[in-house]
């Protein structure tokens, strides 16, 4: 069965920052409907970041390359999303220790251990209209096509249209966390800008990994 090596962890994390590069003005204009308007730019700025420590030779074991892109983007991007994504990948790089290649069910713990991460940090749980309203089903739906015997690479198809799924279902609801909750009912009718990007980080593992 394939495994993700460091190579294609890195393949995927250069492909995140050009689509969050691609989509940062609708990330930023989803945020200014229910946050601060900074989102896109936000992500935007940390992943060239991260693509800036991929180029100086951050590259090594998985864990290492993972905690390396969590530690910047903590660093570098503002608001809420720089300590959440941070966190997700610290987490998953933790789950990754000491292998130098991962299968699929050990690539679906770490990631499972990076949802707990994001939960813990947030606070916030499937409804509340956050990205987790995007990760939850993504990795449920990767765990489900692992148990079925899928390889990596249909089990993060799964995921990833699990992911858009999810966040397509943030736009009806009322806001619980975060600078979205401060609206009430007006944060309703409006798709959650980190559950887009979160969708847009499974769709970019899917087209890159294993």
């Amino acid at each position: 069965m394939p495994e993700v090596t460091a190579e294609g962890l890195e393949r995927w994390l250069r492909r995140f920052a050009d689509v969050v590069h691609d989509h940062a003005a609708e990330l930023t204009e989803l945020d200014s409907a229910i946050g601060d308007a900074d989102h896109g730019s936000n992500m935007d700025r940390g992943m060239r970041a991260v693509v800036g420590a991929l180029d100086g030779g951050a590259a090594g074991a998985p864990d290492a390359l993972l905690k390396t892109t969590g530690m910047t983007l903590v660093s570098t991007v503002g608001g809420a999303s720089g300590p959440l994504y941070g966190t997700f990948f610290l987490r998953v790089a933790g789950g990754l220790a000491g292998g130098q290649a991962v299968d699929a069910g050990t690539l679906g713990r770490a990631l499972r251990a990076g949802l707990e991460g994001v939960v813990a940090r947030g606070k916030a749980e499937p409804g509340d209209k956050t990205m987790v309203d995007a990760l939850a089903p993504a990795l449920d739906a990767y765990d489900a096509a692992v148990a079925g015997g899928a390889g990596i690479a249909d089990a993060l198809s799964a995921a990833a249209d699990a992911a858009e799924e999810g966040c397509a279902a943030t736009i009806p609801l009322v806001a619980r966390k975060g600078r979205a909750s401060y609206l009430g009912p007006r944060s309703a009718g409006h798709q959650d800008p980190g559950a887009t990007s979160t969708a847009l980080l499974l769709r970019s593992a899917a087209d890159s990994l294993p």
